[in-house]
């Protein structure tokens, strides 16, 4: 079975996209650190990657081992960081492979030298918060988190705002002014209250603020995809299209929205970056994920309430600023990819 060639078009605008250095570089290193952070767990754990013990191998972060394993006494889950099972452990011939940070996002170190939240050393290179938990690992799994919760979002509020623009523009007429009204009422209520309505009445998670948050995000894309289908609704092609019978639906998502994709795919760098600062506001005020979550939010909000702890602030301002920066650079070089004033 052969596989159809993109077209011509598509071509073109890779090839202006490629030829935007700053936005295709900076896709590449989005894309890179989005990847290091899905393997999060293989990157900062509190738990061993592989054992080497008394001739077996054993593998932690895959299945959970009791201490008597080891030669230990309990028969709970081994503590891989107490100095008794770590000499045991590593005495010869036995060997133990950690994750290049030995902590993970929730690991509370009681080993510190300093009071919590303790500044930068060998052991934690970007020191620790308030509760002795490293700020590294804390900042690579925050980034997966707000990426995911980002990309989360953004698919769902993209393809409501396609449904309800493509049938608000196709239709027209009665249907376009009620759901309209629908959208002005529906987009003046206040937001921010509501997520402090049902923050007070439910237990805070990623599930429920998922939801809430996709009941608004959607509408400012609706608008987009309902212009360009009324715009293209009246042309000949998709008056040739009914002439032959083709059903409303094929009309719309075969022929019209392909169309119509043009804003839609070009601000979804922009609607990323908007997610995650909203997120970030969102934990920072503490009406977001659960405390015990790694956030960027809750991050500055420790920063906030400990400003002599200035690595923990300075750390995640890079982060969040580096992010920023590399989804607007990918949407401006989307932006020049798909402007139809350069299709000539």
């Amino acid at each position: 079975m052969s596989i159809n060639a993109p077209s011509p078009l598509i071509r073109r605008r890779w090839r202006r996209f490629r030829a935007h250095r700053r936005g295709y570089i900076s896709l590449w290193i989005f894309t890179v650190l989005l990847g290091l952070s899905l393997g999060a767990e293989l990157l900062a754990n509190d738990k061993p990657l592989l054992v080497h013990y008394q001739g077996a191998l054993y593998f932690p972060l895959l299945h959970s081992y009791p201490e008597t394993t080891f030669g230990g006494e309990f028969v709970t889950e081994a503590d891989y960081k107490d100095p008794y099972i770590l000499d045991k452990l590593q005495k010869s011939p036995n060997w133990v492979i950690f994750p290049p940070i030995p902590y993970s996002f929730n690991s509370i170190d009681s080993q510190l030298h300093h009071p919590a939240p303790a500044p930068p050393d060998r052991h934690h290179r970007f020191g620790t918060d308030d509760r002795a938990r490293d700020i590294l690992a804390r900042l690579i799994y925050g980034f997966r988190l707000s990426v995911l919760f980002a990309l989360t979002l953004t698919v769902i509020g993209t393809l409501t705002g396609i449904l309800a623009g493509a049938i608000q523009g196709y239709f027209g007429g009665w249907t376009d002014l009620l759901l309209q009204r629908f959208i002005e009422i529906w987009g003046s209520m206040p937001e921010l209250y509501l997520l402090i309505i049902f923050a007070s009445l439910f237990n805070p998670s990623i599930s429920i603020l998922i939801v809430l948050l996709s009941m608004f995000g959607w509408m400012s894309l609706a608008d987009y995809v309902r212009a360009e289908f009324l715009r293209a609704r009246t042309m000949a092609y998709v008056k040739a299209a009914r002439a032959l019978g083709a059903s409303d639906r094929a009309i719309m998502f075969r022929h019209l929205l392909p169309n119509a994709l043009t804003p839609v795919i070009t601000f979804l760098p922009f609607r990323i970056s908007g997610t995650i600062l909203a997120l970030t506001s969102l934990d920072f005020l503490g009406l977001g994920v659960p405390p015990s979550t790694p956030s960027l939010g809750e991050l500055l909000q420790q920063g906030k309430a400990n400003m002599e702890a200035w690595w923990i602030s300075l750390s995640t301002f890079v982060v969040l600023v580096g992010m920023m920066l590399l989804l607007n650079f990918i949407g401006e070089a989307l932006r020049d990819a798909m402007d139809p004033r350069k299709e000539s």
